[in-house]
């Protein structure tokens, strides 16, 4: 990543960080999040400023050529409500530092997600979150070409190429499963979409498996369900999978969409919800608080990884360096409101 460079004759962030002694993101951050630097460096940096002529706005304090007060927001869609918590919380965090958003969704076809990146790079965008770590190599290329900020937001990786601010999808898998497990449950359906190209719903399998190797379970061809983010589809699936003999005691569903269709596939089929069946998601969609019973699932904190992500992403525009630390975990919560209980057979 490259430094800065102010423009000729007008101070700029480095002759600030040089002047008050202190790094180029120290300086970043004063202006941008000032009640995280401590205020006898805070006022060394203001005085800095004062003494250079230094102006912060978008007229005079550009901080690159091609600053253009926008980042840019790619989703899988804005048909899910937990996406849309991002954004909100995104755009929110962008008006704290008076910068605006572009978002775009490429209904997770990656190739349309190549269209998308073009097209936002044509807008000079000074930095752009996209979501998880399966882009084409393309898309990559175009950024790095152009020496734009990227980061990856959603899920999370110890070691990734780019930064992150995400859960541990892994992790979230693995807690509701065992979970369903402590309950006493060995017959468990899966229903997931298609991991290909979601290294997200890659990731909650992998734990998914992970966890049931580890009791000694292996699942049948017929409980492992391929499913849609639809509720219409997981709907009909699951009124298969229940409505004869022999219906598992335990559906794990790749995320609260599938397990609303789930739960309404239950209410069609007269199969009581959790005395006949336990259903557990992943992510607390809204609305999933208020099934009945309330659904069982794991919190994946979306407006708190908009919030982190979009000031991170502020401050490598700024600076023209990654952040520190490189990948951010938000912890995940599991939300145990009901629908899965004790096995008694």
């Amino acid at each position: 990543m490259r430094y800065p460079r102010s423009r000729k004759g007008a101070p700029g962030i480095v002759e600030v960080a040089a002047r008050a002694g202190v790094s180029i993101a120290t300086v970043s951050r004063t202006f941008s999040q000032p009640d995280m630097v401590r205020a006898p460096t805070r006022v060394r940096i203001e005085q800095a400023a004062d003494d250079l002529g230094y102006i912060r706005n978008r007229a005079a304090g550009a901080l690159h050529n091609r600053f253009s007060g926008t980042l840019g927001l790619v989703v899988p869609t804005i048909d899910n409500a937990i996406f849309a918590e991002l954004i909100e919380a995104f755009s929110s965090r962008l008006r704290d530092f008076d910068r605006t958003m572009l978002i775009a969704a490429h209904g997770y076809d990656l190739d349309l997600e190549v269209a998308i990146v073009r097209s936002l790079l044509e807008r000079r965008i000074d930095g752009i979150a996209l979501v998880g770590f399966d882009h084409a190599a393309v898309s990559m290329n175009m950024l790095q070409q152009r020496d734009v900020p990227v980061i990856s937001v959603w899920n999370f990786r110890n070691v990734s190429d780019i930064p992150c601010v995400g859960a541990d999808n892994v992790a979230a898998a693995r807690t509701v499963v065992r979970h369903v497990l402590d309950l006493g449950h060995r017959d468990i359906a899966l229903l997931f979409p298609d991991v290909a190209s979601n290294d997200r719903a890659r990731d909650r399998m992998n734990g998914v498996m992970e966890e049931l190797r580890l009791a000694g379970i292996t699942v049948p061809p017929d409980r492992l369900i391929s499913c849609p983010y639809d509720i219409g589809e997981a709907k009909r699936l699951v009124r298969d999978l229940v409505s004869g003999n022999g219906r598992p005691t335990a559906i794990v569903c790749g995320n609260d969409i599938i397990a609303h269709g789930a739960v309404y596939a239950c209410y069609a089929e007269a199969v009581r919800i959790p005395d006949d069946i336990s259903i557990v998601g992943i992510g607390d969609f809204r609305g999933s608080a208020h099934l009945e019973p309330g659904l069982t699932t794991i919190r994946m904190p979306a407006r708190r990884i908009g919030r982190i992500a979009a000031g991170t992403l502020v401050e490598m525009s700024d600076t023209g360096m990654p952040p520190d630390p490189f990948s951010q975990k938000v912890e995940i919560e599991l939300k145990d409101r009901g629908s899965a209980v004790r096995l008694h057979r």
